[in-house]
C-alpha cells in the first residue's frame, strides 16, 4: 500500500461534471488499496471573480481581506469533491489549510509555508478516509488566514507530501507531462518521461508554466517525487526526481522560453565599489525581480554600462526607478527595450559535454537571431533575443539539439 498525494487544478475540476470524473479517479487509486490525500484549486475563474467583487467593492481593500475571500473559492472545492467521493461511496473528509495545519508567514498574498502538522490529516488517514484539502491557504502565528501566491496548490500539495513521506505527490493538470518545449510553439515537442529537480527548477524559473517554480524548490528540498499527469486522459506522465540513470547520454532536456521579458542600461557609470549596488538596490528595494546582469567596460575612460533584465510588468517602474539613479550618479543615460525575449537550452549533461554554447550560437546565427545577452549556468545558457525571432529560435535550437519525437532522441 502505497499513499499518495494528488493536486487537481482550476480546470481539472472547473465544473461539476469534471469534479465528478476526479472522484472516480480518486476511487481508482483507492480501490487499488493505496492511501489517498487530495490537494484542490478553485474551480476554474472563480479566483478572478472573487477578486473582481473585492476591486468593484474597493480597489485598495486590505491584503488580509482579499485572503479571507479568495480562500474560500478553494474550500468550495473540497467540499464538492468530498461530497462527489462520499455519492459513489468513497468515505471522504474535506479540510481547510487551518484544519491541516499548515502554518505560513504572515506575508498576505505570497506567504510562504513553514511547517505541516500531520496529526488531523494521519487521524483521518487512520480512519481509512480520503482527505480532501484546500490547497494555496494557510493560517500565520496571529491566526490570520493567508494564501500562497500564484501556483500555491502545487506548494501545499508537495508540503503535505514533504511532511507524511508520501510516497509520490501528483499534480494533475491539463498536460500530460512536462515536454521538451511547449508543443503549441514547436509540434514536435517529445514528453518527457523523466526530468531531475535541478532541470525542472531551471526550465520553471525560465518560463516552462507546468509547474509553479516553489513547488519545485520545495520537492527537492526535501526529496518528494513529483509526477505531473493528465486529468482529462490516461499515462504515466512525467516523474520528477533526483535519479537520473541516462544522465551521461542527455545533453539537453529542454528548450524554455520567456516572451515577458525587458531590458534597461544605464549608461556611463564611474567605475568603483558599490556601483552595481547603488544601482540595484532601488530595484530590489521595490520588490522587482532582476534576472540576467551584464557589466561593459569603457576602458581608459573608468567608465561601465550595466544592462539588466526584469518582468516587463516590472519595465516602467524599474526605468523610472533606474533614471533616478542616473541623475544621482552623473551617468550618461537610460535605454531600454520591452521587447525582447528569452530563450534557454537545460539539462544536466550539459556540464560535462563540451560545444553545447556553440551549438547554440551557430543555430542562431544561421538564423539571422542576434544575441543581445548570454547568460549561464552549469545546467543552462539563456540568450536574450528581439521578441519577433522566440517562436523560430525555440524550433530552431530544438531541432538543432535532436529533441524532437520523431528523432529518436535518447531521454
Amino acid at each position: 500500500m502505497a499513499l499518495y498525494v494528488q493536486k487537481y487544478g482550476g480546470t481539472s475540476v472547473g465544473s461539476i461534471e469534471r469534479i465528478e470524473a476526479v472522484a472516480q479517479r480518486v476511487k481508482c487509486t483507492r480501490d487499488n488499496g493505496h492511501q489517498v490525500v487530495v490537494v484542490v484549486s478553485a474551480m476554474s475563474g472563480e479566483t478572478n471573480r472573487l477578486l473582481g467583487i473585492a476591486k468593484d467593492l474597493d480597489d485598495s481593500a486590505s491584503r488580509r481581506e482579499i485572503d479571507v475571500l479568495i480562500a474560500t473559492g478553494e474550500q468550495v472545492t473540497a467540499a464538492l469533491l468530498s461530497i462527489a467521493l462520499q455519492k459513489i461511496g468513497v468515505d471522504a473528509v474535506s479540510m481547510t489549510g487551518d484544519q491541516v495545519q499548515l502554518k505560513t508567514d504572515s506575508r498576505h498574498g505570497k506567504a510562504r509555508i513553514q511547517c505541516v502538522e500531520t496529526e488531523n490529516i494521519q487521524r483521518q488517514l487512520d480512519n481509512d478516509n480520503v482527505i480532501v484539502v484546500a490547497g494555496f491557504q494557510g493560517r500565520d502565528e496571529d491566526n490570520n488566514i493567508t494564501t500562497l501566491g500564484r501556483g500555491g496548490s502545487d506548494t501545499t500539495a508537495v508540503a503535505i507530501a514533504a511532511a507524511l513521506k508520501a510516497d509520490e505527490c501528483q499534480i494533475y493538470t491539463d498536460v500530460n507531462g512536462v515536454y521538451t518545449t511547449d508543443p503549441r510553439v514547436e509540434p514536435r515537442a517529445r514528453k518527457l518521461d523523466h526530468i531531475t529537480f535541478e532541470e525542472m527548477l531551471e526550465m520553471a524559473s525560465l518560463g516552462a508554466k507546468v509547474l509553479q517554480i516553489r513547488s519545485v524548490e520545495y520537492a527537492g528540498k526535501y526529496n518528494v517525487p513529483l509526477r505531473v499527469l493528465s486529468s482529462f486522459e490516461e499515462g504515466t506522465g512525467t516523474l520528477i526526481s533526483y535519479e537520473d540513470v541516462k544522465m551521461e547520454s542527455t545533453v539537453i532536456s529542454g528548450i524554455a522560453f520567456n516572451r515577458d521579458e525587458a531590458s534597461l542600461t544605464i549608461s556611463g557609470v564611474p567605475d568603483k565599489p558599490l556601483t552595481a549596488a547603488n544601482i540595484l538596490t532601488p530595484i530590489g528595494d521595490a520588490d522587482i525581480d532582476v534576472d540576467v546582469i551584464v557589466q561593459n567596460s569603457h576602458g581608459s575612460d573608468g567608465l561601465i554600462d550595466l544592462t539588466f533584465t526584469v518582468h516587463r510588468d516590472d519595465y516602467r517602474a524599474a526605468r523610472k526607478l533606474l533614471e533616478h539613479t542616473c541623475t544621482e550618479l552623473s551617468a550618461k543615460d537610460v535605454q531600454g527595450n520591452d521587447r525582447i525575449a528569452k530563450i534557454s537550452v537545460v539539462g544536466v549533461g550539459m556540464w560535462n559535454h563540451p560545444g553545447v554554447a556553440k551549438t547554440m550560437f551557430e543555430t542562431l546565427g544561421n538564423e539571422g537571431i542576434n544575441i543581445q545577452l548570454i547568460s549561464t549556468s552549469e545546467i543552462k545558457i539563456s540568450v536574450i533575443v528581439d521578441e519577433k525571432y522566440l517562436e523560430l529560435g525555440v524550433r530552431a535550437l530544438h531541432s538543432a539539439f535532436g529533441l524532437a519525437a520523431d528523432e529518436n532522441c535518447v531521454n
